[in-house]
C-alpha cells in the first residue's frame, strides 16, 4: 500500500517540477532576446511568482483547507495552469503578458503547498520517506530543462510555455488518482493571522530567530540576481543547450539534498546556514570573475552552477527545519507559512524587482557585439551584498538552545 502511494506521490513531484523546470529559468532569455522586454519588466515577470506565493496562502487557507479535497483542487489548478501556459506564447506585450502571468504563477504556487501538505499527510513516516519523495522534485526539474533545451531547442522559443502547459494538464489529470484528502478546516473560523502565519511573530522575540528571519530577507536580495540573470548571461556568452547545462545545479541538488542531515548533525544550525550563505558569495564571485576570461570563464560558470546544492539546501531546507525545531507544536504550521511568505513572497518579490533594474541600467549602449549588458556590474553586487549578510549573520546568530536537528534531519518542505 505505501509502495504504491510512494510511487504516485514521486510521479507527482516528478511533474510538478518538470512544469517549474520546462520555463522558470529560460524565460529571461525568450522575454529579452525573442520579445525583446526591458530589463525592469523581465525583473517583474520574476516577481510574479512572489505576487503568486503571496496569493497562495490566502487561497489554502480561505479555501482549500475549508472546501475543497486536496486532490481535486489540484487536478483543477493542473488544468487551468495549462490553459493559461496556451495562452501566454499569443501574448507579445509586456501588458498583455504580465497580469496572465502572475494569475498562472497564483494557480501554480498553491499546488507546492497542497502537494507537500498531501503527502505529509498519507505517508506512514514522513520524516524517512518525503525526502526520498522529494528527490523526484530534482529530477523532475532537471527533465524540464533537458527536454525544453536537447529536445526542442526552446529557450528562446513560447515553446517553453506550450511544453509546461501539456504537462500541467498531465500533473492535473494525474492527480485525480491521488489518494482522498479531505479538507481539514471544513466549518471552522480562519483568522487572517493564522492563513499568513502572523502567529508566528512571536518568535521574533527571541534575538536569534530575529536575525535568521532579517537575514534569510536580505539573502533573497542578491539571491534572485542568479534566476532572473543567468540564462541571458550563457546565452549572451554563446553557450547552446542553456536549459540544460543549468539544471546541473539540480544533480548538485540532489547530493546536498541527502548530506544535509549528516552536516546538522555535525555541524548544527548556525554553521550549516552559514555554509549556505557563503555558497552564494562564491557563486557570485565566480561568476564575477568569469566575465571577459576566455581560458578560465566556463569552468567558473559551470562552477557557480555547481553549487546549487549548497545554495539551495544548506540554506533554504536548512533555515525551514531550523523554523521548524523553534516553533512549538501550536504555532509550528504558522511558521512554515510566514517563512515561505519571507523567502518566496515578499523576499522573492524584491530580489527581482532590484535584479532587473540592475539588467536594465548595466545594458550596453550599441554597439555592443556580441554582450548586451555589462556583466561584471550586475554580478559583483550581489556578490558584495550576500558579503555583508554573510557577515550580519556570523556576528549575531546564536544556534538553538536545543539542537533537534538530528531528529529531524531528513525532512525538507519546498
Amino acid at each position: 500500500m505505501q509502495t504504491s502511494l510512494k510511487i504516485k506521490l514521486s510521479v507527482f513531484m516528478f511533474l510538478q517540477y518538470f512544469i517549474w523546470g520546462s520555463w522558470y529559468v529560460s524565460m529571461a532569455t525568450y522575454l529579452g532576446k525573442t520579445l525583446g522586454f526591458a530589463g525592469g519588466q523581465i525583473g517583474l515577470a520574476y516577481g510574479a511568482f512572489a505576487i503568486g506565493a503571496m496569493i497562495s496562502p490566502f487561497f489554502v487557507g480561505l479555501i482549500a483547507d475549508r472546501y475543497f479535497a486536496s486532490e481535486k483542487l489540484l487536478a483543477f489548478l493542473g488544468i487551468l495552469g495549462g490553459a493559461l501556459m496556451f495562452t501566454l506564447p499569443k501574448l507579445t506585450t509586456f501588458g498583455a503578458f504580465y497580469p496572465v502571468l502572475i494569475i498562472y504563477c497564483a494557480s501554480y504556487a498553491p499546488t507546492l503547498a497542497l502537494g507537500n501538505s498531501l503527502s505529509l499527510h498519507h505517508l506512514a513516516n514522513p520524516k524517512r520517506d518525503f525526502p526520498l519523495v522529494k528527490t523526484l522534485a530534482a529530477v523532475g526539474w532537471i527533465a524540464g530543462g533537458v527536454t525544453l533545451s536537447l529536445v526542442l531547442k526552446g529557450e528562446q522559443s513560447a515553446v517553453q510555455f506550450y511544453l509546461a502547459g501539456a504537462v500541467s494538464i498531465a500533473l492535473g489529470l494525474f492527480s485525480l488518482s491521488l489518494p482522498h484528502t479531505p479538507p481539514k478546516k471544513t466549518g471552522k473560523d480562519v483568522r487572517l493571522g493564522e492563513i499568513l502565519g502572523l502567529d508566528a511573530l512571536a518568535l521574533l522575540k527571541k534575538p536569534a530567530f530575529a536575525i535568521f528571519i532579517t537575514c534569510m530577507f536580505l539573502i533573497c536580495i542578491p539571491l534572485y540576481f542568479y534566476f532572473v540573470n543567468m540564462n541571458m548571461y550563457i546565452t549572451e556568452l554563446g553557450w547552446r543547450y542553456t536549459a540544460a547545462k543549468m539544471s546541473l545545479a539540480q544533480f548538485s541538488d540532489v547530493i546536498f539534498l541527502i548530506l544535509l542531515p549528516l552536516m546538522l548533525r555535525s555541524l548544527g544550525y548556525k554553521k550549516t546556514i552559514f555554509i549556505g550563505i557563503l555558497a552564494w558569495v562564491i557563486r557570485y564571485f565566480l561568476l564575477a570573475a568569469s566575465v571577459n576570461q576566455v581560458e578560465m570563464g566556463t569552468g567558473l560558470i559551470f562552477a557557480a552552477i555547481l553549487l546549487h546544492g549548497v545554495c539551495y539546501d544548506f540554506l533554504f531546507i536548512a533555515g525551514q527545519l531550523y523554523v521548524d525545531d523553534e516553533a512549538n507544536e501550536r504555532m509550528r504550521g504558522a511558521a512554515q507559512g510566514f517563512i515561505a511568505f519571507i523567502l518566496w513572497g515578499v523576499g522573492n518579490f524584491v530580489g527581482s524587482t532590484l535584479a532587473g533594474k540592475a539588467q536594465a541600467l548595466h545594458t550596453l549602449a550599441p554597439p555592443r557585439g556580441a554582450m548586451a549588458h555589462d556583466w561584471y556590474g550586475i554580478w559583483i553586487y550581489p556578490a558584495w551584498g550576500a558579503t555583508v549578510v554573510l557577515v550580519v549573520f556570523l556576528i549575531f546568530f546564536r544556534d538553538p538552545a536545543k539542537k533537534a536537528a538530528a531528529s529531524v534531519g531528513g525532512k525538507g518542505v519546498d
